[in-house]
């Protein structure tokens, strides 16, 4: 294990390490296109793990990824996984042998109350909650065999959004921006955008021990996305001496001593707010769109209003560069988290992302951004098919639905199965760590080899895990 109070050399790939950022990150295929004409073979060759700046490993579907959310855990037998045997069998006691790892004991088999049309050229069936949604199912893969392996919301979202479970480890957006680094140097390269607090808050877009400047920029309030972004004394020439002066002395103070990431991660933070006054307003600034886009996203009535601001944010970010934008659903903490109250509150929550969702595909698809815009969407696990209570489902991770969209993605295609009951995934699994790795792989990296050193050996998002779902893919 390395000594951090002793200091070393800086190899070539710690100083490529440190080069870039993600919030501020500098890209540096340019510089490194400009050594050689084929700077993959010259500059990666000799390294077991990636250039960090913009190199991937293979030719990628996608450049940036747009996370869709849903903290508390969508209903999958409610959405994407009709099952008619529930409707046969409503009631009765469920006849397969439960795991033995059960969070609370529920009752009976419940059928959905919501009817399921099939839809699209594919004949997908989608529930009657997400009509919009289902519009667009042509151009969406549903993946109805996903399994997790944590029954309880923190270790679950913690695995969905940084494949591990128990630990803090490097966040999905935070791999992605250190591998990949970012397209816009005046904007971050991983934003997320929760207007209220989620149950593990920071630990679910934090860096962790990769470097400090490739975690998520925060947004909370859509009004006013970033705080103390103007300069109240208007002189931006005065604003760059400043910061020239203080990288001067900043520069003199890491003489001798190993690299800080903390301390890069701030220099270049200042930096980059300071190219962001030029460019932040603009990206963020949702009056620049036309009133057909704000009736497009719902924007303009109160039950959509939130999250169609949410995406059509994500869409401009998207245009701009911006490599991972993860939305959470977040009017309040773990919304699709019905226990109880589901004939109620399901339907709330279909109907605020439905259009906005919807949205967000049909506008990224109308811009030629779909196709190499990766769209996720799902939560940390599903519902049990059987019934809490009188009117609610527990947690569930033994079979669940995401679905994905563009980028390189099999649109109008079911991947996978549940029983017939909806409860454990039998087809064509897939594992939270394979879903990471399919989506590393489409962004153009090898999950295998996005590594990074720490306490004496490398660490990945995947873990020692994970495969590629070859039957996602286009």
């Amino acid at each position: 294990m390395n000594d951090p109070r002793i200091p070393h050399p800086c190899s070539r790939r710690e100083w490529l390490a440190h080069a870039g950022a993600g919030f501020g990150l500098l890209a540096l295929t340019d510089l490194l296109a400009a050594a050689s004409q084929d700077p993959v073979s010259e500059v990666m060759a000799p390294l077991t793990r990636p250039i960090v700046g913009g190199l991937p490993h293979h030719l990628a579907r996608a450049k940036r990824v747009i996370f869709l959310y849903m903290p508390g855990g969508p209903s999958h037998v409610d959405l994407f996984d009709p099952k008619p045997r529930l409707l046969q069998d409503n009631g009765k006691p469920f006849p397969l042998e439960k795991p033995k790892l059960e969070r609370t004991r529920t009752g009976n088999l419940l059928a959905s109350p919501w009817t399921f049309s099939p839809h699209g050229q594919s004949g997908t069936a989608v529930s009657e909650l997400l009509p919009c949604i289902a519009a667009c199912i042509d151009d969406i893969c549903v993946i109805r065999s996903m399994v997790a392996d944590n029954i309880n919301h923190s270790g679950a979202a913690l695995q969905m959004c940084t494949g591990e479970q128990a630990f803090s480890r490097p966040s999905m957006g935070s791999w992605l921006t250190y591998g990949l680094g970012t397209e816009n140097q005046d904007l971050p390269g991983f934003v997320v955008v929760s207007p209220a607090a989620v149950f593990q808050g920071a630990q679910l877009w934090a860096s962790s021990f990769l470097p400090s400047s490739y975690q998520g920029t925060l947004i909370r309030d859509l009004n006013h996305p970033i705080a103390n972004l103007h300069d109240p004394s208007g002189n931006l020439g005065r604003q760059r001496n400043k910061l020239d002066t203080l990288r001067q002395l900043n520069d003199l103070h890491k003489r001798g001593r190993v690299i800080d990431s903390e301390l890069d991660a701030r220099i270049s933070s200042f930096e980059l707010a300071f190219r962001m006054q030029q460019e932040a307003p603009e990206a963020f600034d949702l009056s620049r769109e036309t009133k057909a886009t704000h009736r497009l996203y719902g924007t303009d009535h109160p039950i959509t209003e939130l999250f169609g601001r949410q995406c059509l944010l994500a869409r401009r970010l998207a245009e701009r560069g911006v490599r991972f934008i993860q939305l959470f659903d977040a009017p309040k903490n773990n919304v699709w988290d019905q226990h109880s109250g589901l004939r109620e509150e399901l339907p709330k929550r279909c109907a605020a992302v439905d259009q906005p969702i919807a949205a967000l595909l049909v506008d990224l698809k109308a811009r030629g951004l779909l196709e190499d815009t990766l769209v996720l969407w799902g939560g940390e696990f599903g519902r049990t098919p059987t019934a809490e209570g009188t009117n609610g489902r527990e947690h569930h991770p033994f079979g669940f639905t995401m679905w994905m969209a563009g980028g390189g993605i099999r649109g109008g295609h079911v991947h996978g199965a549940t029983d017939e009951f909806g409860w454990y995934a039998t087809q064509d699994i897939v594992h939270v760590h394979d879903l990471h790795a399919t989506i590393l792989h489409l962004m153009g990296l090898d999950h295998t080899r996005l590594t990074y050193r720490f306490a004496g050996r490398d660490y990945r998002l995947t873990d020692v895990y994970g495969n590629v779902v070859q039957g996602l893919l286009a």
